[in-house]
């Protein structure tokens, strides 16, 4: 799946499940090791500003500080979707895929920093959907995409931070895709 296609595609994922969040729900325990509802959309926020930032030639050190997530104001939802917009905006820009940019993990090109972002909203919509109790389903070409970046990395997930345990060798190579990915990823469904 082209790369532009997968962040659209991963951007409604997303959408889909927080344009479903109550007002009881933002203090809610998501499947994120003590983040809320809030603290888990804060993050996707800051992450899609950060793609926004690197793409604009910032700095790793400028970037770092949205990993840390940024306030959702009034209507989260609303500013989900407008930092959304400019995501896809920067990386739909001339030459976006091809830039490098700075990132905390190194200098990498545009669509290495798509291919991130598109993981991070698919996985985060599974995560979002179990906390709210909503449709769990994921796109199946979407996680497809995101289970064939991950897998090669199955051996280092654990060591990465962001993947909790990583995989834990207890979901067979017959599992539903789905199944296979949310647990290479530290989701134990």
């Amino acid at each position: 799946m082209e790369s532009l296609e997968a962040l659209r595609r991963a951007t409604a994922e997303f959408d889909r499940r927080l344009s479903s969040v109550t007002d009881g729900q933002w203090d809610a325990p998501t499947p994120c090791d003590d983040w809320t509802v809030r603290q888990l959309v804060s993050h996707v926020v800051g992450g899609n500003a950060m793609a926004v930032e690197l793409l604009g030639g910032a700095s790793s050190e400028q970037a770092l500080p949205f990993l840390g997530g940024l306030p959702l104001g009034d209507d989260p939802l609303a500013t989900f979707r407008a930092g959304a917009e400019a995501q896809l905006a920067a990386f739909a820009s001339p030459g976006a895929l091809e830039r490098t940019c700075h990132h905390p993990m190194g200098d990498l090109p545009g669509a290495e920093v798509a291919g991130f972002r598109v993981g991070d909203l698919t996985l985060h919509s599974w995560d979002l959907a179990r906390a709210i109790g909503a449709d769990e389903d994921l796109d199946a070409e979407l996680v497809a995409a995101v289970y064939a970046r991950l897998e090669p990395m199955a051996p280092m997930l654990d060591q990465v931070g962001v993947f909790g345990e990583g995989p834990s060798g207890a979901v067979g190579a017959d599992a539903p895709l789905q199944r296979r990915l949310l647990d290479l990823a530290g989701r134990r469904p």
